[in-house]
C-alpha cells in the first residue's frame, strides 16, 4: 500500500495548503496586498500598488503550495519536483541523479526511502545558478539516510534565487518513504546518490514528481 504523507503541521492561509517555512515570505506580501486593496478606492497611489502587490502575493501562494501526494511504490523515489539535469557515475560506484527545481515547481522535498536520518549537515557556500557547474560549491544541506539499501546521500543545493534551505527534521529521526523532510525556498537543485548496483530508471530531461517518480529500475 502507498505510504501516507507526513502529518506534520503546516502553515495555512485562507484555506490554502502551504509549505512549512513559507511564512516569513508570505505574511509581508499578503499583508501588503490586503492593505493596498482596502485602500485602493481612496487613493490612486494605493490603487497603483494594489496590482503588483496582489500579483506578488498570488505568486507566493503558488510558489509555496504543498499538495498532498499518493506516494508511489518503489525502492527509491524522487525527493524533488523538477527535471533531471544530469546522471553521473561516481568514483565510488554510486550514481548521482541531479534534479533541477525551477521557481514554478513545488519546493517541498521528500524522503527518497524509508529509514533513519543519520545526519543533516548545513554547509555554507555561494549562490550561483543551480544549472551552473559551480553550483556544487553553493550553500547546501547534506542528508544521509540509513535504509534497506544502506546509506543514501541526498543534497539540497541553494541557487541564485533560493537563499534558504529549511530542514523539517533532525538526525536520528525515522522517516517514511515520501515524507516531507524540508523546503528549498524558490527552488534550486536536489542531488541523490543511488548505491552501486542500482539501475537508474529516469533519463536526462525527464520531469520528476517528489514522492511519485521512481528513480530506480527494479
Amino acid at each position: 500500500m502507498p505510504h501516507s504523507s507526513s502529518s506534520a503541521p503546516r502553515d495555512s492561509l485562507v484555506g490554502v495548503r502551504l509549505a512549512r517555512g513559507a511564512s516569513p515570505w508570505l505574511l509581508p506580501t499578503v499583508a501588503t496586498a490586503a492593505v493596498s486593496l482596502t485602500q485602493a478606492r481612496r487613493s490612486g497611489r494605493w490603487a497603483a500598488l494594489a496590482v503588483p502587490a496582489t500579483a506578488l502575493a498570488a505568486g507566493m501562494l503558488w510558489f509555496f503550495r504543498d499538495p498532498d501526494r499518493e506516494i508511489a511504490q518503489g525502492r527509491v523515489i524522487s525527493p524533488a519536483d523538477g527535471v533531471v539535469q544530469s546522471i553521473m557515475p561516481w568514483k565510488d560506484g554510486r550514481t548521482r541523479v541531479a534534479i533541477f527545481m525551477s521557481p514554478l515547481n513545488v519546493h517541498v522535498n521528500r524522503a527518497p526511502m524509508a529509514g533513519t536520518v543519520t545526519s543533516v549537515e548545513h554547509i555554507p557556500g555561494g549562490f550561483v545558478p543551480a544549472f551552473n557547474k559551480e553550483s556544487e560549491n553553493n550553500e547546501r544541506v547534506v542528508w544521509h539516510f540509513d535504509t534497506e539499501l544502506g546509506d543514501i546521500e541526498m543534497i539540497q543545493i541553494a541557487g541564485a534565487v533560493a537563499r534558504r534551505i529549511v530542514p523539517y527534521i533532525e538526525a536520528d529521526t525515522k522517516v517514511e518513504q515520501g515524507e516531507r523532510i524540508g523546503l528549498i525556498r524558490f527552488g534550486s537543485r536536489v542531488d541523490i546518490y543511488l548505491p552501486e548496483g542500482v539501475e537508474v530508471a529516469v533519463e536526462v530531461g525527464q520531469a520528476t514528481t517528489a514522492g511519485v517518480t521512481r528513480l530506480d529500475r527494479g
